[in-house]
């Protein structure tokens, strides 16, 4: 896939972003090769890989995951103007 002067033109147009001719050449350039190069990626044989989010081997931190009701309805209400044994009071609205 290459990438030509009118498509530089209309991603940037796109993306509201200010494009004089002389750096929508340049960057026709450099989006080719950028696209070039993930062709590349695309030709190598990764069916042996397992994913991975680093390259170093490292498992995730997790709490435990246990139900608790907080213990902080308290401190939920304490900034509230109107508060009745930790529930929010709201005015009516509607008569």
């Amino acid at each position: 896939m290459s990438v030509d002067l009118a498509t530089v033109r209309r991603v940037a147009h796109l993306a509201r972003i200010a494009v004089t001719d002389q750096e929508a050449e340049r960057m026709t350039g450099e989006l080719n090769a950028i696209l070039g190069f993930v062709e590349q990626l695309g030709e190598v044989d990764v069916s042996g890989v397992e994913p991975m989010t680093s390259v170093t081997p490292m498992e995730m931190k997790k709490r435990t995951d246990a139900v608790t009701d907080g213990d902080k309805a308290e401190d939920v209400v304490a900034n509230a103007p109107a508060t009745d044994e930790n529930f929010f009071l709201v005015p009516k609205v509607i008569e």
